[in-house]
C-alpha cells in the first residue's frame, strides 16, 4: 500500500516573465513501511519536494495522495490539520520550545487535535510513552538546554511519533550532531523502520542515504535516478528514470 503517491508534480515560483520551475513533473511512490532517502545538489528541488510532501506547500500542478487522501488543493487550514495528524517532522535544528520540558514539547502536537478524543491524563501518558520509546524516560522534565544535541533530537523524534503519523519526514536529522550522536539517531530511525514505520529522510550525506532501502535522486527539479540500497556486492542497482523532453 502506497503512503505517498505523486503524479506530475510541478512547483513554479515567480510571476510574469520571471519564473523558476523548482519541480518539473515529479511522479513517485513510497510504500507503507519503506525507508527512503531523497538526495540532490543545490537547486535540485529536494527542499521544494520536501515542503510539498510535508504539506507545508502546495504544488502548482499535479496531484499528491497522502495515505489515500488527495491533499493537492487543500486549504492552508486543512493542510495544517493533515500535518499535525498524519506527518511526524524531525528537523536538523530540533525546533524544540526552549523554556519547555521534554514531555511538554512532545505533548504539543496533541494539543491541536481536532477531535480532542483523549483527555489530559491520556495525552500526558502518550507523551511520556513516546519519550520512553526513544530512551528518554528519565529526562521527562529536562529543558532542551539541559540535554545534549542527540538527546534533543530524540525528543524531536518522540514528538514526531506521538500522534502515530502515516510517515516520519526527517530533514537532515543528523546535520547538527557529532558523528557518534548522529549514528545513534540513525540507529533509532532504523529501529523505528524495523517496527514498521515509514521513514523519509532528506539528506546530502551519501552515507546516510545508503542506509535507506531506496534513494531518490533529483536534478534540475526532475527525478534523475533511483538507487536501491542494501549490503553485499550486488546490493546496489540503479534504475534510470525516463526524463523526457524539457
Amino acid at each position: 500500500m502506497a503512503i505517498i503517491e505523486t503524479f506530475d508534480l510541478t512547483r513554479t515560483y515567480g510571476m510574469g516573465e520571471i519564473q523558476v520551475r523548482a519541480l518539473d513533473g515529479v511522479s513517485l511512490s513510497i510504500e507503507q513501511g519503506e525507508f527512503v532517502a531523497v538526495m540532490g545538489p543545490s537547486g535540485s528541488g529536494k527542499s521544494t519536494l520536501m515542503n510539498i510532501l510535508g504539506c507545508l506547500d502546495r504544488p502548482t500542478t499535479g496531484r499528491y495522495l497522502l495515505d489515500g487522501l488527495d491533499v493537492s488543493e487543500m486549504s492552508r487550514f486543512q493542510l495544517a490539520a493533515v500535518r499535525n495528524e498524519r506527518i511526524g517532522f524531525v528537523f536538523q535544528s530540533y525546533n524544540l520550545l526552549p523554556r519547555t520540558s521534554a514531555v511538554k514539547n512532545v505533548l504539543a502536537p496533541l494539543l491541536y487535535e481536532r477531535n480532542r478524543q483523549r483527555g489530559r491524563e491520556e495525552r500526558e501518558l502518550a507523551a511520556q510513552q513516546a519519550l520512553q520509546s526513544v530512551g528518554l524516560g528519565d529526562r521527562l522534565q529536562h529543558l532542551p538546554q539541559e540535554l545534549s544535541g542527540g538527546q534533543q533530537q530524540r525528543v524531536a523524534i518522540a514528538r514526531a511519533l506521538v500522534n502515530n503519523p502515516a510517515f516520519i519526514l526527517a530533514d537532515e536529522p543528523t546535520g547538527n550532531l557529532d558523528s557518534q550522536s548522529g549514528e545513534e539517531i540513525l540507529g533509532l530511525l532504523r529501529q523505528l523502520h524495523g517496527q514498521g514505520r515509514t521513514i523519509l529522510v532528506v539528506t546530502h550525506d551519501h552515507d546516510i542515504a545508503a542506509q535507506a532501502q531506496r534513494t531518490i535522486h533529483l536534478r534540475d527539479g526532475r527525478l534523475d535516478r533511483i538507487t536501491r540500497n542494501g549490503s553485499g556486492p550486488k546490493a546496489v542497482a540503479e534504475q534510470e528514470v525516463e526524463r523526457g523532453p524539457r
